[in-house]
């Protein structure tokens, strides 16, 4: 037998040879294939969002994006075009709906809806790569999954109509889910605007938006500056004195028609300049129905600060939100910051100022010192109230769905706490409902149904038209949605014309009516 033969001695060194390169090469292709199914399917989100994501962002564009629903219709969506960009995004009723979708340019600044579930919308996450992949081999056409809002259309546009030309903004919900029904903003924009491949075009009307003084492009109902929240404020404090322990419904207060603030020389009053109704003293539960300044006031000094800012916090004071579902709460701190670096559909944390001294407490009763919160914030406070002081997390999405109608992601109801005692929300509730029956919300009054609601009227500064408040659920016995409608700017009426009880609880009611009506 040769040396060199097969079997002689040489050829076993050959064959021991080439199974040690076989394992080498062996052990570089499941290296290789580690690696790419990393960057494919783990790292691909993070790689994406990255600085130097053009050529993604650039490939993107010819993706057909998915789009995004309510109630199965598209209220965003892709169509082919001619030019070098081969989809162009396009918005059904832009302006109604800008707050929800946000926009998407050829800039990659998108916002919104279309920034929160852009990896969905464009079949970039992981679990949709193998599809995509699929697609390019089979000569299928690679089209994004589609995002399905928990809205309701006819309520958006009933919120829409009711706010009219007023500044502000609505927002309704279902306490027991969590599901934003509707989301109004005022002034608004059309995204259809932005989404164009005309450059210069996009660049100039982004340019007239950003300067706008109105700026349509805050979404009211959940960002922006915010505003003080007035007496509406007024459920948190009642809620952190019942649920204290120390004090019931039937808790009366001395009803003079004016108090000076301890420590200052500052006066403060009720709205109707007067007492809070006849008698010496007044309870609680009037102090809520009639909408009164002095009592709360005096409340407040007896409960101190500390109470009532672990309420306003427990509440979701302090913390932003993610609408899109798909992100955890973020605790902020209780005092103002700027350059806050929120995700897409984050809300702006409400306010509360991380302390306050005996006479601004007695300010924040009522909703005014530094308090700042969103219309998001207070239907919050509301469902709560209506949720026997269960709080659900807010969300604006059901569900991702497939291009195969497979499900990719379902949003399940959450709760965040128990911030209330149910005895406190059920006494609440009742209070709520007085208000509407014979006290300062009659306004939001439904023929037929059993409606609790609170108004507000927050001051400014001096000279500053008012912000006017209205947030409430119905029924009040079976809680089927939530509001809270924000009138700013006064409604731009004469100071003597800005009240709540004319123009933020009549949009209110009209929201509260198409839902139970539909």
């Amino acid at each position: 037998m040769s040396a060199n033969a097969p079997g002689g001695p040489g050829g076993t060194g050959i064959s021991r040879h080439l199974r040690r390169v076989s394992v080498v090469v062996l052990a570089m292709f499941s290296a290789l294939f580690v690696a790419a199914s990393f960057i494919q399917v783990v790292a691909a989100d993070d790689l994406r969002g990255g600085p130097f994501n053009t050529r993604t962002r650039l490939a993107n564009q010819n993706i057909n994006r998915g789009p995004i629903l309510v109630g199965g219709e598209p209220i965003a969506y892709s169509i082919e075009t001619d030019g070098d960009v081969r989809f162009q995004r396009v918005y059904a009723n832009g302006p109604l709906w800008a707050p929800v979708t946000g926009r998407y340019t050829l800039d990659g600044l998108n916002t919104g809806l279309e920034a929160a579930y852009d990896d969905y919308l464009t079949a970039a996450t992981g679990g949709q790569f193998f599809d995509l992949a699929n697609a390019v081999l089979t000569g299928r056409e690679p089209e994004g999954a589609a995002v399905e809002t928990t809205l309701d259309a006819g309520l958006q546009q009933a919120a829409w109509d009711a706010l009219g030309n007023y500044s502000g903004a609505v927002i309704a919900w279902e306490p027991k889910t969590g599901r934003i029904l509707a989301m109004v903003s005022k002034p608004t924009y059309d995204p259809n605007a932005l989404a164009s491949h005309d450059t210069d075009a996009v660049n100039a009307a982004y340019e007239q938006l950003d300067a706008d003084p109105a700026q349509p492009l805050i979404n009211r109902a959940a960002n922006g500056d915010l505003d003080p929240p007035g007496s509406t404020f007024k459920l948190v404090v009642a809620a952190a004195a019942l649920d204290s322990g120390r004090f019931t419904p039937d808790s009366t207060f001395p009803n003079p028609s004016e108090l000076e603030l301890p420590q200052s020389s500052a006066v403060i009053h009720n709205s109707n300049e007067g007492t809070c109704g006849p008698g010496e003293t007044v309870s609680l539960f009037d102090a809520i129905r009639l909408s009164c300044n002095i009592p709360m006031a005096e409340l407040a000094h007896e409960l101190t600060y500390v109470p009532i800012k672990d309420k306003a916090k427990a509440l979701g004071f302090c913390k932003g939100f993610d609408l899109a579902g798909l992100l955890d709460p973020i605790e902020y701190g209780c005092t103002p910051q700027d350059g806050l670096d929120l995700s897409p559909m984050y809300s702006t944390p409400s306010q509360f100022p991380a302390f306050l001294d005996a006479p601004q407490t007695m300010l924040a009763a009522f909703g005014q010192s530094s308090l700042l919160a969103s219309p998001l914030q207070m239907a919050m406070v509301a469902g709560a109230i209506a949720n026997d002081g269960v709080l659900m997390r807010p969300t604006l999405v059901d569900s991702v769905i497939a291009p195969d109608q497979s499900p990719l992601v379902t949003i399940q109801p959450q709760t965040l706490g128990q911030p209330i005692s149910a005895n406190t929300a059920r006494a609440l509730t009742d209070m709520m409902v007085a208000s509407v029956d014979s006290g300062a919300a009659e306004t939001a009054a439904i023929e037929g149904v059993s409606v609790a609601g609170k108004t507000g009227t927050a001051e400014n500064g001096p000279g500053q038209p008012y912000s006017l408040w209205f947030t409430g659920f119905a029924p009040a016995d079976d809680p089927q949605i939530a509001v809270a409608v924000v009138v700013q700017d006064g409604g731009g009426l004469p100071p003597e014309e800005q009240l709540s009880s004319t123009l933020s609880a009549p949009v209110g009611r009209a929201v509260l009516e198409a839902w139970l009506r539909r």
